[in-house]
């Protein structure tokens, strides 16, 4: 056992450290990215523990890597240089779901889905859904700014933190917020740390805004001849007033892909399909729903299809979840993009996509949640060939420069992690760069925490 793992077993429970190559290689990979082996592996089970071994890693200069379920998909829990891996699943509780309040309070570890099963069961409801709600977590969610089908509606995770514990580099703890509704002093340090990617501190506890269930849903199909036409009838929604809680956007290569995996009996031959859910009191239900169909109808839509029953709508949700998997069994390589654009501008981004595609000789399929603007090109490409490596790679920077000239963002709910560091500059300029790093220097004189990520310094890109 070398020094770091018995200095490690000392601080806690030598059964929760490891270093065997067969354990660590579990942890160089995020959903997209693969780096190089950590030095060492440590799980706690309390903020004291993280405390403890932040504090050691602090005074030695060892990186440390926060890492939740490692689910994300820019690169943001893989170590670059070694370092030491924080595993955090253990820090698993729901500490208190307050009825009277409409809030919870959870330990970072707690896996999104089944936080969601047991606010449900109490008739209350936490709209933030990304994808792989099944299996990351609540710390994971705020430190990347979590999205999901309903953000159209709902909002992100950002917009549920009331307050967060945190530990610092050296091994302070820091909390901020709690249940009250209305906060204003002192600088927002939950706000600081939601999205901070693990380059701060460690988020090891979450206080969450809750909102009582919607008594009705319903989830439509519409079916599209052409991609055009689908992203004109979404601003077009929008601009007339529905309020759809999930509105995506499957392209036919998309489509292709999960009807291997999960057949939906969707028409093979037509370019563009949306998945509209509307939820709230059954009788606005029911208005949303008729104001869906007649938009659609004025934008050429082939067919509009609402599920029969509970369980067909659960089908068709469980299908959108069920698509980077499927693509990824249908790719040799998947890189996932997620950029972000004002609503009026999805028409624009859509064209765009397909001319850098044709440009790069790329395949790249188009879904997302449309609704938000929130749009994920999959990059199809072989990492075994450095050529289409390299096209790959430049359609996403052109993808990225797109979405920034109409007037939006690089990621809307992934992060920055590794992926997008090079890009961060064309978005905030070299003066808010500059900024940040200043604050990243703040909270961690001695630059442990997750190295390379958001700001850059560590290796970039789409290559293993």
């Amino acid at each position: 056992m070398t020094g770091l793992l018995r200095d490690l077993a000392a601080l806690v429970d030598p059964r929760r450290v490891w270093g065997d190559v067969e354990d660590l290689v579990a942890y160089t990979n995020d959903a997209t990215h693969r780096r190089e082996l950590p030095a060492a592996v440590v799980a706690p089970e309390s903020a004291d523990e993280v405390a403890a071994v932040l504090r050691y890693a602090n005074q030695r200069g060892i990186p440390v890597i926060p890492r939740g379920a490692g689910t994300g998909l820019a690169g943001g829990a893989v170590p670059v240089s070694g370092g030491l891996v924080l595993d955090l699943k253990r820090l698993n509780r729901i500490l208190e779901i307050d009825h009277k309040n409409l809030t919870a309070t959870v330990e970072c570890g707690v896996v999104t889905g089944h936080f969601q099963r047991e606010v449900e069961a109490r008739g209350l409801f936490y709209p933030p859904d990304p994808q792989s709600l099944a299996v990351c977590t609540i710390g994971g969610n705020v430190a990347t700014r979590a999205g999901g089908p309903r953000g159209v509606k709902y909002g992100t995770t950002k917009d549920y933190v009331l307050g967060l514990e945190a530990v610092l580099p050296d091994g302070s703890v820091i909390s901020y917020g709690g249940k009250s509704v209305k906060m204003s002093a002192g600088y927002d340090l939950a706000r600081v740390f939601t999205g901070s990617e693990g380059t701060l501190g460690v988020i090891t506890k979450v206080t969450l805004r809750l909102l009582v269930l919607p008594p009705s849903r319903r989830i439509m199909i519409a079916a599209f001849p052409e991609l055009d036409s689908a992203a004109e009838a979404v601003s077009a929604l929008i601009a007339r007033g529905a309020e759809p809680s999930m509105l995506e956007m499957l392209d036919r290569i998309a489509v292709t892909s999960l009807q291997r995996y999960l057949p939906l009996g969707l028409p093979p031959d037509l370019e563009a399909f949306l998945i509209i859910e509307v939820d709230g009191h059954p009788a606005k239900v029911e208005e949303d729903c008729a104001l869906v169909a007649e938009v659609c109808r004025e934008y050429g839509v082939h067919e509009v299809r609402v599920a029969r029953d509970a369980a067909e709508a659960e089908r068709i949700v469980q299908a959108r979840r069920a698509l980077f998997p499927a693509a990824a069994r249908a790719a040799p390589n998947l890189v996932i993009e997620d950029a972000t654009v004002p609503r009026t501008q999805v028409p624009a981004m859509v064209r765009a996509i397909r001319r850098i595609a044709e440009r790069h000789q790329v395949l790249i399929s188009i879904t997302g949640h449309i609704g938000d603007g929130n749009l994920h090109p999959g990059i199809i490409m072989d990492r075994r060939f450095p050529e289409s490596v390299r096209r790959a790679e430049q359609a996403m920077a052109e993808i990225a420069r797109e979405a920034l000239n109409l007037g939006g963002t690089l990621s809307g709910e992934h992060g920055i992690g590794l992926l997008k560091a090079p890009f961060l500059e064309w978005e905030f300029g070299e003066a808010g760069v500059s900024l940040m790093r200043r604050l990243k220097r703040a909270f961690d004189p001695h630059g442990i925490m997750n190295p390379g990520k958001i700001l850059g310094g560590g290796t970039a890109g789409v290559r293993d």
